[in-house]
């Protein structure tokens, strides 16, 4: 089983909350969002793994069990081209939770007509496949968001 935390701090939201469909819809998986707070931040692996994907505005790790586990920050941010963001991992990297992946400025993505929310998905999971998913709770960076058995 695989415990995935928050990779920043501010309120769960769940995905049905999250406006964009891909997320909405869960096309891309199941998971939560998190509606971060609005301040500049250090957003953190969600659980011990290896980065194999990474972006400024996207990240995944996936841990010793194979899961891998998207962070998107906001929706649409692919748009901004790295703008506001800073990578302070690596492609390859390994990470244990909590380790810093990016640097970025919420009140930024959002001032530049941009929704921060933050999509946190189980790639390739069924939505039976998760329990304890924090939906309309505020969380710290590093609380627990879902669980993958």
């Amino acid at each position: 089983m695989t415990t995935v935390t928050s990779p920043l701090a501010g309120r769960a939201i769940g995905l049905a909350a999250v406006p964009d469909p891909v997320f909405s819809d869960v096309m891309v998986g199941p998971g939560t969002a998190v509606d971060p707070v609005r301040e500049p931040s250090v957003v953190v692996a969600p659980v011990d793994g290896i980065i194999v994907s990474l972006h400024p505005h996207a990240f995944v790790v996936v841990d010793d069990e194979g899961h891998g586990v998207l962070t998107h920050l906001g929706i649409d941010t692919v748009q901004l081209n790295g703008q506001g963001f800073e990578l302070l991992a690596a492609k390859g990297d390994t990470v244990r939770r909590g380790d810093p992946v990016v640097r970025w400025d919420p009140s930024e993505v959002e001032a530049s007509g941009k929704s921060p929310v933050c999509p946190v998905v189980a790639l390739e999971a069924t939505p039976d496949a998760l329990a304890d998913v924090a939906e309309e709770a505020d969380v710290p960076a590093g609380g627990t968001l879902f669980t993958w058995r």
